[in-house]
């Protein structure tokens, strides 16, 4: 036991370096192997604690990052999604002992990532295996499967490269069969790949203003960083006059570029009022806006020239325990940094794009975009392109900046749309609907980045099948481990018959 907890930790961690900074994405089968083999053979309670030790090795390495919230902040969250993994492997214990268990292990691995995506309160999407992939053979799979259908591919492949290893004979062959099926077709959209029709091309400029200081705290002199994209805006607006720009059809501003409600104080109002009037076209201003005495919006407003706000999109999953405190009359105040969130921010509920400039835009505010459900639903609805509006200066010193950077590049792939990224001090950049960056900024500089894009109103199939590949599997397993729940008999078996039923079992215990 205490070999497999000593290897579930390794693979665990192994799993970890699949994503930024190092992104070894072919790790990822072989971490799932090691899951698989590990939790093998066990008791259902057993795989629980091998599952929970993976996850550890998982979760712990790949949010280190978030010691820079508190070491507090990183130990409790990431005990709470190594849970998950413990739940999986009890599971995984489970269906292990059944026929067709490389299938049901992997049905099980994204119901779990699925159900922790989105719980408890809005859940954390953050280590879905998809996420791995941008720079991999796998990714252009990515826009027919989408991130869950990728993530279930990849699952498969790891667990019938662990059925390789403890299987023989015949079984072994129909294992290397499958597995060799399972890489043909993960692989098969790299040499068809999807390509959407672009509609029309417009050009973009996104503003990275920078964050006085040491770059970490956005609040540490918030109107020194309105007035940074307020500077830089108008710079870009110079450049265009005097011939050396083109000028964009808008600009986009990251999130709390506005860490004060531009309706209510009158600087910041002023200053979005002169950039604006300056480069002459639409700005997507990132604000945090008042919503009475106990809450506060942060939204995307575009802010016309001339005319002032207009359309506006709210942030649809508000991080719990930073932007908001579930049982806050349990813990505000009693908790250290929790004293210092005093409003709670409420979830946004728009499910159309932003209409700037005549162009259908998703927004996506900071780590919603490792949600599918907001960016799913405002491509069906006419989206064009995608911004991301994010302000990490918190992470800014960690490797949080570039793994979130990685989704947004995930997207553009899955998506088959252009991506702007928009951050305060990094990382900013314009992705090209092939997921190639386009430009991008170098992180704790003030710098606009301006590219010609492509648009497009092509609706991929990642997107036609929206969140059913999760909703489905999370039905399956549920259904599976309550058919294991169930005594079946059939009849009352005779003595004979017992040797016979135990053969059976026994010849396809392997599958």
């Amino acid at each position: 036991m205490l070999l497999r907890m000593l290897l579930a930790l390794a693979a665990g961690v192994s799993l970890a370096l699949a994503f930024e900074p190092l992104a070894l994405w072919f790790l990822v089968p072989v971490a799932l192997a090691g899951f698989t083999l590990t939790t093998r053979g066990l008791p259902v309670l057993r795989g629980a604690v091998v599952g929970l030790v993976f996850g550890i090795g998982f979760y712990f390495t790949l949010i280190y990052w978030m010691r820079a919230v508190g070491t507090d902040a990183w130990l409790a969250l990431a005990s709470v999604e190594a849970l998950f993994y413990g739940v999986l492997g009890a599971v995984a214990a489970a269906f292990g002992r059944r026929r067709w268990w490389p299938v049901t292990i992997a049905l099980a691995w994204v119901a779990m990532e699925t159900i922790r995506s989105s719980w408890p309160f809005s859940g954390m999407p953050w280590g879905r295996l998809a996420f791995a992939t941008i720079d991999s053979p796998v990714a252009p799979a990515l826009p027919y499967a989408g991130a869950t259908g990728v993530s279930f591919l990849l699952a498969l492949a790891g667990v019938l490269l662990a059925a390789l290893v403890v299987t023989h004979g015949r079984h072994r062959l129909v294992a290397s069969l499958a597995l060799t099926g399972v890489v043909a077709v993960t692989l098969l959209p790299a040499l068809v790949p999807y390509r959407s029709s672009p509609t029309e091309q417009v050009t973009v400029a996104a503003v990275q203003g920078d964050v006085p200081g040491d770059g970490s705290d956005i609040l540490l002199d918030f109107r020194q960083v309105t007035a940074n994209h307020v500077q830089a805006t108008i710079e870009l607006a110079d450049d265009v006059a005097a011939g050396r720009s083109p000028r964009p059809d808008f600009v986009v501003w990251p999130e709390n570029s506005t860490a004060v409600d531009p309706f209510a104080d009158s600087e910041t109002n002023r200053g979005i009022e002169a950039a604006s009037q300056a480069v002459g076209v639409p700005i997507l201003v990132g604000a945090i806006v008042d919503a009475g005495p106990r809450h506060v919006l942060n939204q995307g407003i575009v802010w016309q020239p001339g005319v002032g706000a207009g359309d506006r999109f709210t942030k649809w999953h508000p991080v719990p325990y930073g932007e908001y405190i579930p049982f806050r009359s349990v813990f505000a105040g009693t908790f250290g940094r929790l004293a210092l969130i005093p409003r709670d921010m409420m979830s946004g509920t728009r499910r159309t794009p932003l209409d700037i400039a005549g162009i259908a835009v998703a927004n996506t505010i900071c780590f919603d975009v490792a949600y599918d459900d907001g960016i799913y639903t405002q491509i069906s609805h006419g989206a064009q392109m995608l911004a991301v509006q994010t302000s990490n200066a918190l992470f800014i010193h960690t490797d949080q900046i570039d793994q979130q950077f990685a989704i947004s590049r995930v997207r553009a792939v899955e998506t088959g749309r252009t991506v702007v990224v928009a951050a305060t001090n990094g990382v900013s950049g314009i992705i090209a609907p092939d997921g190639r960056v386009l430009d991008r900024a170098d992180i704790r500089t003030q710098q606009v980045l301006l590219e010609r894009v492509p648009l497009t109103d092509d609706v991929p199939p990642s997107v036609r099948l929206g969140q059913w590949w999760g909703r489905a599997s999370v039905a399956l397993t549920a259904l599976l481990i309550v058919l294991g729940l169930v005594p079946y008999r059939r009849g009352q078996q005779r003595p004979q018959d017992a040797g016979v039923q135990a053969r059976r079992v026994e010849a396809h215990s392997e599958l």
